[in-house]
């Protein structure tokens, strides 16, 4: 969950599908008394919905006028059936700016709950909702109704929390589902979308990104520090084959050949051969303050504050997943650029990942013996120059 929220910024697809598994769970553990109230939303349902809502968008361009046609005839303003989708976007009332949306905060600023006057936004939000979708407001009738609305004021309304990535179509579609039922199969193509997000995108550069095991100033110091060797190496090379000196010590500079390539390449995929070398991590910053909090002496243990986010992530309905004004993010800013090259270190514990790390840093050695090989015998089988 923190890669997605401070690395990838798409938390909300993991928190939308594992609220829809619970979802599924408690549907079918529900009466069913209850459950029969809300009919299955069908293929064909799903189908004939995206069918109407296309032809709306062709309508509406019919509509306009051929003055203002041929005005923007051949321009960047010529509107046809397949921008109209954007178009029904911004003719939703208010106008607002689509790119001027100010960043939401962490701290329960824009969090959906059920007491109050936020109760009431969350109504008001699904009711705008079923009404730009053309749908009357369900009735309260059917199981789940209200825990529904949250879900569409948190996942699905424009300017929501925890908004997901939905185009105009498919926003519009989902709402007409919600609006005939609290059947979860009204959710099922939004939940494979999510699902394939996650499988196909997500997770693989999970697995990429766990594979870095220093931050990304430990890296550039790492790919500086490869460089360098290279270009020492290439010098001490190109002197020595000047000069008088025996062929013998110009094969010592192999040794300069392989460390520079090898820390190259692995600094290349993220990683340090120090840190690969001991097996361990840099400390992630959203982890290295917590840490910091818990050694502070005042027998607190943990910064609260930070845990509490961190479980409250998991949390089906909630605020964003904004994290700008987290105290780590201005702290970790400050942090002089050496302290952050040398910083805290762990233990790697998983297995698999350690596995992973190890079989590219025997790639990028195999590849820097053989280069290092190959340049050490060019230079070796040049004649000396005796310049000096």
């Amino acid at each position: 969950m923190n890669y997605l929220i401070y690395i990838e910024h798409s938390a909300e697809n993991l928190q939308f599908f594992l609220w829809y598994r619970d979802y599924v769970k408690r549907f079918d553990a529900a009466p069913v008394s209850e459950t029969s109230l809300a009919p299955e939303w069908t293929i064909e349902m799903e189908e004939e919905a995206m069918a109407k809502i296309q032809k709306g968008a062709v309508d509406m361009a019919r509509k306009e006028s051929p003055l203002i046609k041929d005005m923007f005839k051949g321009t960047d303003f010529e509107k046809n059936p397949e921008t109209m989708m954007m178009v029904n976007v911004e003719s939703r009332g208010d106008n607002r700016d689509p790119f001027c949306t100010p960043p939401r905060s962490s701290a329960g600023a824009s969090s959906v709950s059920l007491a109050g006057s936020q109760a009431t936004t969350c109504i008001g939000q699904t009711g705008d909702a079923f009404a730009m979708a053309g749908v009357k407001k369900p009735f309260t009738i059917q199981p789940f109704r209200t825990e529904i609305d949250r879900v569409i004021a948190t996942y699905i309304v424009d300017d929501s929390p925890r908004q997901l990535n939905l185009s105009a179509r498919e926003q519009k579609a989902v709402v007409q589902a919600l609006s005939y039922t609290t059947h979860p199969s009204a959710f099922t193509s939004l939940y494979m979308a999510v699902e394939t997000t996650l499988r196909k995108q997500a997770h693989p550069n999970f697995i990429r990104w766990s594979i870095c095991n220093g931050n990304p100033a430990r890296v550039t110091f790492a790919r500086g520090l490869g460089a360098g060797s290279i270009v020492l190496a290439l010098i001490g090379s190109v002197i020595l084959t000047l000069s008088s000196a025996g062929r013998g010590w110009r094969a010592l500079f192999a040794i300069l050949w392989v460390f520079g390539i090898a820390t190259l390449i692995t600094a290349m995929k993220g990683m340090c051969v120090v840190l690969h070398g001991l097996h361990h991590r840099h400390v992630r910053p959203w982890e290295l303050f917590v840490t910091d909090n818990a050694d502070n002496g005042d027998g607190s243990g943990s910064d609260e504050s930070t845990l509490g986010d961190s479980k409250r992530s998991f949390d089906s309905f909630g605020s964003g997943n904004s994290y700008e004004d987290e105290p780590w993010v201005v702290r970790y800013r400050r942090r002089f650029i050496i302290r952050k090259i040398f910083d805290r270190e762990v233990w790697i514990q998983e297995p698999m990942l350690r596995q992973i790390q190890d079989t590219i840093f025997m790639q990028s050695m195999l590849a820097a013996l053989l280069g290092a090989g190959v340049m050490t015998a060019i230079f070796v089988a040049v004649p000396a120059g005796r310049f000096f």
